[in-house]
């Protein structure tokens, strides 16, 4: 609204009226949103322009590309929005100039409209995408407010709540802590023992002696490996439709070893890629290169050997660019990447390091596909003259040229007692990119050698020519994304979600981090601890962050209901390893013991023949109550107790999982054998061990599962159920027997069979509480 000039100096009502309506109108007009390039513009961009402005050239309109500046700017003058065509474009109604096109499943929204205008308005800002800058150490000021934060973790969360006008919330009671921190460091319950002593001690450091005790337990390093085997799409058996035998469970176990010998995660990852390349290559960094061949291997009659060397090779590449750089390098494989800037011919001298295995590409009837080396008999305690460097013996490598014989040849496989590594060819095979990534179609114009992404040569003075230097660029302080990616899992493991929420993807269409400078916080502190796995988990665990309560108020449940600014503590439901473990715990049915070969526990009858002519021989004994990380994992029909909660099938790389609430898995814990043959040794372990009176045999069983001690209206509904059990099954004996007779473990025949059964039921009921089945 513009005043004439002669209402400065008159006083009439009708000047000042103009008067209070400029000022209202300043004070409420809109203001212009400062907009962010990476947070704002880049998705934006990315979801609806780069397809055809992008990366890929194949699809690529009017040589235009809006991911990089130099192109953009073509149809950008900064500041300058009505001389800018891009802005011209998206508001234009014309069906033939309008952007996206009329015909575009996905046009621009009125408010994206303005978003970048006004980012046009304001200078149009690029930036490279974030994951692709440098790590930063960003030390956070505490606010003035804070009287909460333990430590850094803590300040980054503190500071965005204030921005979000949010509040932590209270500390978990002890009990609470003592259940999710034994889960998350063992995937194990706490034992009876440890959590009467620590209850009962008021010392400030008894949680974080508690956290150290667990990351010295054997069951540590069991539980760490579990999520690096689904990453690694570790199974015992080949896949495809043969799915035949392996013989992979010594890599396993090194695995198990590496976490509980605390390895810095930077020769964790050089081992696996290039162990058989160190200078000082011993055994162990020879196995430890089986990391490389955990991926399917099609021995069907008529196989190509040619063509599943691609594929082999194919799935080594895919991995390392999922597991350890966080990208959909996959998308680059038959052409340019759509929205990062990872081109086809990238993907191929990727390819180029992981090309030259001495494999034949074909597998053989059953056993391990060369090349493989011999194991000792005495794995996994490997004598000390092994772990000194040393280079092979010569491998078998029959018919291995995983270019000779025509698919029906096979080379000889390998016995129960070797390993599938890697072990590269003397003259290395020659490596072209492939149209349509399809192997019968190489581009030979041009010979391509190993080399990493040009939008990722962060260091032009590293150029690796080797694994081994690929491994070294990998752990290079300065590379933006290997620490980033690595702690930003651990974090999901441990609060069920990542600071970035899609772990599998930081490219542009993946997730923005929630707490960016925290993120590279940890990634920077992550590098300069030695990348000290149990340090950076000692961190998150002792922090006030992680020790909040996971009560949530329906308020802050509407306000953030994935917990993405972390104003409390993590709420998840356990996987089914988790479950079955802590059954087995409970009851006492557990047997313990590091490694060796998969076992074969209870399954549905008739599982294999669901799809093969195999029958399943299911072990007896103690191998009936290992753990269920040592489940034998055949691909084409994964264990269902663990998939079932949601389990990664292992077939390709996975290092995110859904959760879902299916009535398949309530069956499960109601029917499945392991569970009833659990609650009813827990009733039995109550019975003998708990008190003589029924509630203090409840009380032992209820703190058995869940670490606490039942409140009285609980323990009233428990009583209640067992009375109601007890007058069923003094109706009906034939049922009681039937129930404990579930399982193959033995029962105390002395014990009153009814009360046991009754009991059982209780067991059961515990085991299926929401609070038995959750990480609170």
């Amino acid at each position: 609204m513009k005043i004439p000039a002669g209402c400065r100096s008159n006083a009439s009502p009708w000047c000042a009226l103009l008067l209070v309506f400029e000022v209202l109108n300043i004070a409420f007009s809109p203001r212009i949103y400062a907009a962010d390039f990476n947070k704002d513009i880049r998705p934006l961009l990315s979801n609806h322009c780069f397809e055809c402005h992008g990366p890929d050239h194949a699809t690529r309109q009017a040589d235009l590309r809006l991911d990089i500046r130099q192109s953009a700017m073509s149809v950008i003058i900064p500041g300058k929005i009505k001389q800018s065509e891009l802005i011209r474009r998206i508001h234009s109604d014309d069906p033939d100039l309008m952007m996206p096109p009329a015909d575009a499943k996905n046009a621009l929204t009125t408010e994206q409209k303005k978003l970048l205008t006004d980012w046009v308005r304001q200078g149009a800002d690029f930036q490279q995408h974030w994951s692709f800058e440098p790590v930063q150490k960003q030390i956070s000021k505490p606010h003035r407010s804070d009287r909460w934060s333990r430590g850094p973790i803590d300040v980054y969360v503190y500071n965005r709540l204030r921005e979000e006008n949010l509040h932590p919330t209270r500390q978990a009671d002890k009990a609470t802590l003592l259940r999710r921190i034994s889960f998350d460091l063992t995937g194990l319950p706490p034992s009876l023992e440890d959590a009467t002593r620590i209850l009962s001690d008021d010392s400030p450091q008894a949680i974080e002696r508690y956290i150290d005790q667990l990351m010295q337990s054997p069951a540590f390093g069991e539980h760490m490996a579990l999520y690096w085997l689904e990453a690694s799409r570790y199974a015992d058996t080949d896949g495809y439709q043969n799915d035949r035998t392996r013989h992979h469970h010594v890599w396993r176990d090194w695995v198990i070893m590496a976490f509980n010998e605390n390895m810095p995660y930077d020769q964790f990852i050089v081992d696996q890629l290039a162990g058989d390349q160190k200078p000082d290559a011993t055994l162990k960094s020879q196995i430890a290169t089986a990391f490389c061949r955990n991926h399917r291997i099609n021995s069907e009659d008529g196989s190509i050997p040619g063509e599943w060397h691609v594929e082999n090779v194919a799935d080594r590449v895919d991995t390392f660019g999922t597991v350890f750089l966080g990208l959909t390098v996959s998308c680059s494989r038959c052409h340019d990447h759509k929205f990062d800037p990872i081109t086809q011919r990238d993907y191929y001298e990727l390819f180029a390091y992981f090309n030259n295995n001495a494999e034949w590409g074909v597998g053989p009837n059953n056993g391990n596909s060369p090349p493989f080396i011999e194991i000792p008999e005495t794995w996994p305690e490997i004598p000390e003259e092994l772990d000194k460097p040393a280079i092979p013996e010569p491998l078998k490598l029959t018919n291995a040229r995983k270019e000779a014989g025509n698919g029906l040849k096979r080379p000889q496989p390998g016995s129960a007692t070797t390993l599938m590594i890697m072990h590269d060819l003397e003259n290395p095979r020659e490596t072209y990119l492939l149209n349509r990534g399809q192997y019968n179609l190489p581009d030979k114009s041009q010979q391509l050698y190993p080399t990493v992404p040009s939008a990722l040569d962060f260091n032009p003075e590293l150029q690796p020519k080797t694994r081994y230097e690929l491994a070294q660029w990998l752990i290079h302080p300065e590379h933006p994304l290997t620490a980033r990616v690595a702690v930003n899992r651990f974090w999901q493991q441990i609060f069920g979600q990542g600071i970035v929420e899609s772990s599998e993807n930081f490219g542009s269409q993946g997730s923005l981090p929630s707490h960016p400078a925290l993120l590279d916080y940890l990634a920077t502190n992550f590098i300069q601890s030695g990348w000290n796995t149990k340090a950076l988990l000692k961190q998150i665990l002792l922090s006030a962050t992680y020790q909040q309560s996971s009560d949530v108020s329906p308020e802050l449940i509407q306000r953030d209901p994935k917990n993405v600014l972390l104003a409390r503590g993590p709420r998840i439901r356990l996987s089914g390893f988790a479950l079955r473990d802590q059954a087995l715990v409970a009851s006492s049915l557990y047997v313990s013991g590091i490694g060796g070969p998969s076992v074969k526990p209870y399954m549905p009858p008739r599982i294999w023949r669901s799809i093969s002519n195999n029958s399943y021989k299911q072990d007896a004994g103690d191998n009936l109550y290992r753990r269920s990380l040592y489940t034998y994992w055949r691909r084409t029909i994964p264990p269902p107790t663990m998939m079932n909660f949601n389990a990664a099938a292992r077939e390709v790389c996975i290092v995110r999982t859904e959760q879902t609430n299916t009535p398949l898995q309530a069956l499960t814990l109601l029917n499945n054998i392991i569970f009833i043959e659990s609650a009813r040794n827990l009733a039995q372990q109550a019975i003998l061990h708990g008190g003589a009176s029924e509630t203090e045999q409840i009380k032992f069983a209820f703190q058995s599962v869940l670490t606490r001690t039942p409140t009285a209206h609980e323990l009233q509904i428990l009583r209640e159920s067992l009375v109601f059990f007890r007058q069923r099954y003094a109706e009906h004996p034939d049922e009681a027997q039937a129930l404990i007779q579930v399982g193959d473990s033995k029962i105390v025949e002395e014990l009153d069979k009814q009360q046991l059964a009754a009991l059982t039921m209780v067991a059961s009921t515990i085991f299926n509480l929401d609070e038995a089945i959750t990480k609170r």
